[in-house]
């Protein structure tokens, strides 16, 4: 017998959102990277490397929100499936410690390249917007409407990656 439950309009929906989660964050991260070589000409060879160390946890972030809501679609409710596979769990949860190793060494390397003047503001706002998508994804959901953002932001809700880690392990 085929399992129909994937086919409610419930299911489908959130399936199609999680689908546009996961192409969006991909989608950026391609954008990133062909913006990369125009930006870093406006910044200058110091500026230009600078940059590279802002966008590596920026980028790595966003293939990690990018591969999880494609696989999340995988254990929706309704799809059959119990929950994420332990072993992508570990994986996540391994992100979860090593990301903030790497935006740490990414903002030494940034620093230490010597930019200075309107690239190093550029190459801080790029790292900081990567640190701020690993605090929404392994620390506290801060994506919301803006017309809701202050009052959601502020129930400190645990992002849908986090809670789905803890259930598998």
């Amino acid at each position: 017998m085929i399992d129909r439950a994937d086919s409610r309009p419930g299911h489908a929906r959130l399936r199609r959102t999680y689908l546009s989660l996961g192409l969006g964050e991909a989608a950026a991260v391609v954008v990133f990277v062909v913006a990369q070589p125009v930006v870093a000409a406006r910044l200058g060879d110091v500026g230009g490397r600078a940059l590279w160390w802002a966008m590596v946890p920026l980028l790595v972030v966003l293939l990690q929100g990018s591969g999880y809501w494609l696989a999340a679609r995988g254990w929706l409710p309704g799809s059959g499936r119990p929950g994420m596979p332990r072993g992508l769990a570990l994986v996540y949860r391994a992100f979860r410690l090593l990301d903030p190793v790497l935006l740490a060494v990414c903002l030494a390397g940034l620093l230490l390249t010597g930019a200075d003047g309107g690239a190093l503001v550029v190459c801080l706002l790029v790292w900081a917007f990567g640190a701020l998508e690993y605090v929404n994804y392994f620390v506290v959901r801060l994506s919301y409407p803006l017309a809701e953002w202050f009052v959601l932001v502020g129930r400190r809700r645990t992002p849908a990656l986090v809670r789905d880690v803890a259930r598998a392990l």
